[in-house]
């Protein structure tokens, strides 16, 4: 698919999404818009047929929910995902820091058992303050688990304030190189060409973590960069924003 269709399925899913915000009357619109070109060239670009997804920011899941409705599943549109496999939900998720640990063992599974596929994840920022993140990276690398692709959103913000100011990370990247995992940063998580270039210097032999700097609230400026948008129901002052700015 080329850039252009992706920048065209982007604008759609933010416009998607935000009508289905207006009809639950929830909106975790903050960490859901940052992860928009993310999903999208996930499913649209880089899965296989054997691979599976997990989405372990379910607080986030309505985009997620909504391209899998589009590929034919009756997937629920709501938060916190349950395990559904035959709608495309791999595992049960919502509590940060258990999407990874999960992911790390059927990565673990699949290689002790020699079956193909890789298990690509989607985890936040603010997971990488939990035990159970670097839990999970010390068991993937001792088990040279490179079927295993760890994606971060890394939108700096989570639910009341900045990352830097709640328990700082610091050099992210470095952290995790120094588990002997594989690190790639991406500086444009908006940019599919970026993600694209990222996404390709995954390697063999070591698990792949992917951290993508992204803009939390991305397309809707006057919600961009705003602990606000964590969790917020939508004014209708805030629809009327919106649907400028998403040209609805």
């Amino acid at each position: 698919m080329s850039i252009e269709k992706l920048k065209k399925q982007a604008l759609k899913l933010r416009q998607k999404t935000f009508n289905a915000f207006i009809k639950n009357r929830e909106a975790h619109l903050g960490g859901s818009y940052s992860m928009i070109e993310i999903l999208l060239y996930v499913y649209e670009v880089f899965l296989k047929e054997k691979d599976k997804f997990i989405l372990s920011k379910a607080h986030a899941s309505f985009p997620l929910c909504i391209l899998l409705r589009e590929r034919g599943f009756k997937t629920k549109i709501k938060t916190h995902l349950e395990i559904d496999e035959k709608n495309g939900i791999n595992c049960t998720t919502g509590s940060l820091g258990h999407g990874l640990p999960i992911a790390t063992g059927m990565a673990f599974a699949r290689k002790k058992l020699k079956k193909k596929g890789r298990i690509i994840v989607l985890i936040s920022d603010g997971e990488c303050q939990e035990g159970t993140t670097w839990e999970s990276l010390l068991i993937a690398s001792k088990h040279k688990l490179d079927n295993l692709i760890i994606i971060v959103d890394y939108n700096k913000l989570q639910a009341l304030s900045a990352l830097k100011d709640a328990l700082p990370l610091n050099n992210l990247v470095k952290k995790f190189k120094s588990f002997n995992c594989n690190c790639v940063s991406i500086k444009n998580g908006h940019s599919f060409q970026s993600i694209i270039s990222g996404m390709r210097k995954i390697r063999k032999g070591k698990p792949n973590i992917i951290v993508i700097n992204t803009i939390k609230g991305k397309g809707i400026k006057e919600f961009e960069n705003d602990t606000v948008w964590h969790a917020r129901q939508l004014t209708i002052d805030d629809i009327e924003i919106g649907r400028k700015r998403l040209k609805q």
